[in-house]
Formats: C-alpha cells, sequence, structure tokens
C-alpha cells in the first residue's frame, strides 16, 4: 500500500478516494502513450509504467474494501464526455462553495502529481527514445562500416594487396570480437598467399630452369633471384642457384679445356700447361686436363731435346756448307727447321741452301701451284703464299712444296674432283711442309676420294692438316712410302690415314688423328707401320687397327683415348713391337691381339678406365707372354684370355678395296671395307 501511494502520489494520509477516477482517467492516458509508442522498446517501457500504475490502483481499492470504505462512484471519464459549449446567456454551472472547499483542494493536488508523472514519463520516454535512437544509429553505421570493410577485404584480396586486405578485416574483428567475417578474410588472405607464392615460384623457377638449359646463366640467376627476394630461402631457387654455380664451373672448365687444346694445336706447351693447371686446381682428378698437362708437358721436354738436336744438325750443316748445293746438307737442316721451326738462323741457312737450287714462288714467278708444278724439276723449291689454293694438284717431280703454314697456306678441291694433292710415282722424295689440304664439301656413297694420295711415289709430309675429307686424310697405296710428321688428321670420312696393300709403308710420328669417323690409323691388306708418339683420340672405330700380314707393325708411345671400339687392334703382323703406349677410356675396351700377331713383342702398355675389358687376347695366346702390360680400372675384366674373336675381316676382294688404274691423270676413289 506504501508503495501503491508512492506511485499514486498520495501522501501518508491522504485519503485515496475522491482521486481514484482522476487516476484511472490518468491511467487511460498512459494506455493511449503504450499504443502510440513510436518503437517497440519505448512502447515496452511505458507497457511496464502501466502494469505499476495499474497495480497500485487495485491495491488502493483493495484497501479501501479491507476497511469498509465504499470508494465512491467514480465520475465520467474526461476523455469519454463531452460537456456542453457554455453560451453568453448561459452562465457556467459553478460549484457548491462547500463542495469547491472540499473537494478543490485535493484535486488540484492530484493533477498535480498527474502532471508531473506525466511528464516524467513523457520526458523519461523521450529520452529513452533520443538515446535508444542513438544507439540505433551508432549499431546502424557499426553494421554498415563491417559490410564496407568486408567488400574492400575482398577487392584487395583479388588484387592480392594482402597488408590492405588484412587492415580491413582486422578492423571488422575490432568492430565485432569473434566475427566469422574476419576469420573468413584471414584465412582467404592465407590461402591467397599460398596460391600467389606457388603460382609466382612456378613462373620463375620454370624461367630460371630453361635459361640454365639454354646456357645464360646471368639470366638464370635474375629469375631465381626474383624468387629470393619475395621468398627467402626457397629450396627450389636455392637449387637452381647450386646448378647455376656448377654450371659456371663446367663452363670455366670447358673454357679451360678449350684453350689447353687450342695452346697445344699451337704448340705453345707452357700455355697448355699453365691453363692444364688451372683445370685441375679445381678438379685435381680432371682426366683432360690431366691428359693436356701430360701431352704439353712432354711436349715441352721434347721441344728443348729438339732444340739441341736442331742446334747440332745446324753447326754440321754450317761445317759442311761449301757454297754448293749439298743433299746431305739440305736434309740436316729440313730436320733441323722440323724440329725447331721458330729458330731463325735454321731458317736463313735454309733460305741460302735453297738458292743453291732453283725457288719457284706462287703467286710470282706462277700464278697457280698447277702452273709452278708443271714447270718444276727434281730438286726444285715450289713456294706457296698465304692463300687458299684449288686442287687437285698432282706432284709427279721430287720437289718442296712449301706452304706459308697450314693456318695460312690451303689447298682444297670439291670431293668429286679428287684428291686435294697426288704423289706420282716418280716423285721419289718430294717434301711437302706448312699447308692445310680439305675437300670443300662431303661426298656420300661407296667410293670417296682422299684428300691427299701417296700412289707408288714417296713423299714427306712435315706441319700438315689434313681434314674434312669425303674418304681417308691420307691414304698411301701401291707401294707407296708415306712419312709424316708433326701433322694431324681430323674428321675425315674414313680413316685418319691409311696405308694399303703389299709393299706399302707409313712412318707417322709426333701426330694427331681425331674425330675422324673410321679409324685414326689404319694398315691393312699387307701395308708395313711404325707409329710412334702420335694421339688418336674420339675416332668412330678403333684409334690404331692393323692387318699387316707379314709384314712389320711398330706402335710405341702413342696415346689412345676415347675411341668408339677399342683403342688398339692389333690383327696380325710379321714382326714388330708393341710398347709403352697408352689406352684409356676407349668404349668397348683397350686393347686387341689377335693369334695373328703372335710374332709381335707387346709390353709396356697401360691399359685403363675403358668402358669394356682392359686387354683381350685371342685364343692361341699365352696370358703369361702378355702380363707385363698393366690392367686397371676398366669397367669389365682387366685381363680376357681365349677370347673366341669374330673372323678377320680382310678377306674382301682387292677390287673392292682400291680400284685400279693405269695413269696417275686418272683419280683413284676407294671403296670402304
Amino acid at each position: 500500500l506504501t508503495d501503491a501511494r508512492k506511485i499514486l502520489g498520495l501522501g501518508p494520509d491522504e485519503d485515496p478516494r475522491p482521486l481514484l477516477a482522476e487516476f484511472k482517467n490518468a491511467r487511460e492516458h498512459i494506455a493511449a502513450m503504450v499504443r502510440t509508442a513510436p518503437n517497440e522498446t519505448l512502447g515496452d517501457r511505458y507497457q511496464q509504467g502501466l502494469v505499476e500504475f495499474d497495480q497500485a490502483l487495485a491495491a488502493v481499492q483493495e484497501h479501501l474494501e479491507a476497511s469498509g470504505l465504499a470508494a465512491p462512484p467514480l465520475p465520467p471519464k474526461v476523455v469519454a464526455q463531452a460537456q456542453p459549449a457554455p453560451t453568453p446567456t448561459s452562465p457556467l454551472p459553478q460549484p457548491e462553495p462547500a463542495e469547491t472547499e472540499a473537494f478543490e483542494k485535493p484535486r488540484s493536488r492530484a493533477l498535480s502529481y498527474l502532471a508531473w508523472f506525466f511528464v516524467f514519463l513523457v520526458g523519461a520516454g523521450g529520452g529513452v527514445w533520443i538515446y535508444l535512437n542513438n544507439e540505433q544509429a551508432r549499431e546502424n553505421q557499426r553494421l554498415v562500416r563491417i559490410a564496407f570493410l568486408e567488400s574492400q577485404g575482398s577487392i584487395m584480396v583479388e588484387n592480392r594487396r594482402w597488408q590492405d586486405a588484412a587492415t580491413a578485416f582486422a578492423e571488422i574483428e575490432t568492430l565485432s570480437p569473434g566475427s566469422d567475417l574476419a576469420l573468413r578474410g584471414r584465412r582467404s588472405i592465407e590461402a591467397g598467399m599460398g596460391e600467389e607464392q606457388t603460382q609466382f615460384v612456378g613462373y620463375w623457377i620454370g624461367q630460371a630452369t630453361a635459361e640454365l638449359e639454354a646456357g645464360r646463366l646471368d639470366e638464370a640467376v635474375a629469375a631465381t633471384q626474383k624468387v629470393l627476394d619475395r621468398f627467402p630461402g626457397d629450396k627450389e631457387a636455392t637449387a637452381i642457384l647450386g646448378k647455376v654455380a656448377a654450371a659456371r664451373a663446367g663452363q670455366s672448365r670447358t673454357t679451360l679445356i678449350t684453350a689447353a687444346r687450342a695452346a697445344l694445336d699451337q704448340r705453345k706447351w707452357s700455355a697448355a700447361i699453365s691453363t692444364a693447371r688451372q683445370v685441375l686446381a679445381s678438379a685435381p682428378a680432371d682426366p683432360d686436363g690431366t691428359s693436356i698437362l701430360a701431352d704439353a708437358t712432354a711436349a715441352l721436354e721434347k721441344e728443348t731435346a729438339d732444340q739441341v738436336k736442331a742446334d747440332e744438325l745446324l753447326k754440321k750443316a754450317i761445317a759442311r756448307d761449301q757454297g754448293v748445293f749439298d743433299q746431305q746438307m739440305l736434309d740436316w737442316l729440313r730436320e733441323a727447321r722440323s724440329l725447331a721451326p721458330d729458330n731463325a738462323e735454321i731458317a736463313a741457312r735454309l733460305e741460302k741452301l735453297s738458292s743453291y737450287t732453283r725457288t719457284l714462288r706462287v703467286p710470282g714467278d706462277y700464278a697457280t701451284p698447277a702452273e709452278a708444278l708443271a714447270n718444276a724439276r727434281d730438286r726444285d723449291r715450289i713456294v706457296l703464299g698465304t692463300a687458299t689454293w684449288k686442287g687437285p694438284l698432282v706432284v709427279n717431280v721430287s720437289v718442296e712444296l712449301e706452304g706459308a703454314g697450314f693456318a695460312n697456306t690451303k689447298v682444297e678441291c670439291a670431293p668429286e674432283s679428287g684428291s686435294a694433292i697426288t704423289i706420282g710415282p716418280d716423285a721419289k722424295g718430294a717434301r711437302i711442309s706448312g699447308i692445310t689440304f680439305r675437300h670443300e664439301s662431303f661426298a656420300v656413297g661407296t667410293a670417296r676420294f682422299s684428300v691427299a694420295l701417296i700412289r707408288g711415289g714417296s713423299a714427306t709430309f712435315v706441319d700438315c692438316r689434313f681434314q674434312e675429307a669425303s674418304g681417308h686424310g691420307l691414304a698411301v697405296i701401291e707401294g707407296g712410302q708415306g712419312t709424316v710428321s708433326r701433322s694431324r688428321f681430323a674428321d675425315n670420312g674414313w680413316d685418319g690415314v691409311a696405308a694399303i696393300g703389299k709393299g706399302t709403308t707409313l712412318e707417322v710420328r709426333d701426330s694427331e688423328s681425331l674425330g675422324n669417323f673410321e679409324h685414326g690409323i689404319e694398315a691393312w691388306d699387307g701395308a708395313a707401320a711404325t707409329l710412334i708418339k702420335n694421339r688418336c683420340e674420339g675416332n668412330s672405330r678403333n684409334g690404331i687397327h692393323t692387318v699387316n700380314g707379314v709384314a712389320s707393325a711398330t706402335i710405341e708411345g702413342n696415346q689412345l683415348i676415347a675411341n668408339r671400339e677399342f683403342g688398339l687392334v692389333l690383327e696380325s703382323a710379321g714382326a714388330g713391337k708393341v710398347t709403352g703406349n697408352t689406352a684409356h677410356g676407349n668404349i668397348l675396351g683397350g686393347i686387341v691381339i689377335r693369334a695373328a700377331s703372335s710374332r709381335v713383342q707387346v709390353t709396356g702398355n697401360e691399359i685403363s678406365q675403358n668402358q669394356g675389358p682392359g686387354l683381350i687376347l685371342e685364343k692361341g695366346l699365352l696370358a703369361a707372354s702378355y702380363a707385363a702390360n698393366p690392367s686397371s680400372q676398366n669397367s669389365g675384366q682387366q685381363i680376357v684370355a681365349d677370347a673366341d674373336l669374330s673372323p678377320n675381316d680382310d678377306k674382301a676382294p682387292e677390287s673392292e678395296k682400291i680400284p685400279r688404274a693405269s695413269i696417275i691423270a686418272e683419280p683413284v676413289p676407294f671403296k670402304r671395307r
């Protein structure tokens, strides 16, 4: 009851009965406010006030009934009854003075309380409404901001602006802690960054790999660095850098090996030694570096010895010089010049001695080498200037044909025209030096010309090159005698040099036979061969192949390296020796000795690192007789004894090997066996 009095604004002793009608009228106003509230929140607040007001009225009514005080009848509701409007002739009704005095004071106070209560409700409700309206506005702004940030974050993810996207989703997390939007945004960033890394790394690693395979190492490093700049420590990129480093080392090695071989070709031994040592400094076991160093060192030692011997020959020639032609003195000086080609004193003395004979100069005395040879006599000297001269040339007198050096003087012809130079039967003792012989192109077919031919005569080739022939580089046939020193046979269609037929002899010293499509050096059909200190490398068949029959074979100090079949195959020989040779890195094996070569002494040959067996001995040969040939580190057996080898292949008819011709003017092609 006390709470009800407080709600209704009554004093402790004040009689509520006269005011009940006003209170109920006020209650109707509160109910109208509930119905017309601008939002649910204010409606709920007004409804709560109405409930409390109803409870207060009910409590007062109960109290009056319990006290035996009947509540006066409620006057008509003010809002329900309309009073007639006063007119000028009808005065307003006036209450009785006693009634007015008894009722006016409590009624005025109740209305005052009611007014204040109403003002309170309206003021409070308005304040609440304003507050709630502001809260709603802020909530709406928050939701709008979250939607905007989500949109912006998604756009940033699509454009791979990861930091901007992360900032947007971080703000969403601040506005709505634990929000699924923020979580999904962070995951989209992680997924996008992962995809970008995969695509970015895949693209640039692919580029780097392609550049590496193409040998463009700087470009490969640049592509790899793009990955490492964004993703330091990437394993694939790091691995490619390792490959680039290895490739650089390989390129450096290749460059050094090429330079070392060029120095060997130019007989610059000290330069070759120095370059080979650079290779070995980083790779002590490098086979090419080791081989070049050994070759250059041996060549330098030999050059020193040759200088000593050349000086001795010069002294002998000077002592013998009587101012007239002397063949012995000429031979000494020629040998001295071959041993020491850069010795100016020897060159001058040889020039002086040559003046005792006739010298024909091309150009000068004659326009072409062919014209000079047509007018030459025995012991004439023909000097060819720096040029590429057209062949074929035929030498049928004992002349000296001297070029300006193999790099400066060349003689070539079409492969269908014959050999670039042919030494005929009457050229007994011709000497050719300082010239390169080659074919202009390559002719296919079973019959091909060699680029140089000794046919029945004898000739010495010094400091020459025989290369790019359709057939053999040099062929010696029909009992001819060929002597070659300090020369090279390279990239020829058949053998580098071949000696064919009984009575034919071939001597090759201090020369190279490289990359020929058949054997490096070959003697067959009964030809005799003396092969000393040559290098036969990279030929498509054997380094040296001999089928000497009953003729002798002397094979000493040769290097037989990386040929596609064997280093040396000794088919047959009536006498001779095979000693001091090295065979390594050959594909099918090291050295093959057949039973028909049992009379040849084979000793002191080093056979190693071949991809097949080391030493192969045919049935009938005693292994103990070949024990002095160390064989090691070969992929196959070190020594194969009692081997069942295929039949000899030199049974082909003579006509299939060398078509004969009756006159020297007719070119002689060969059919390969």
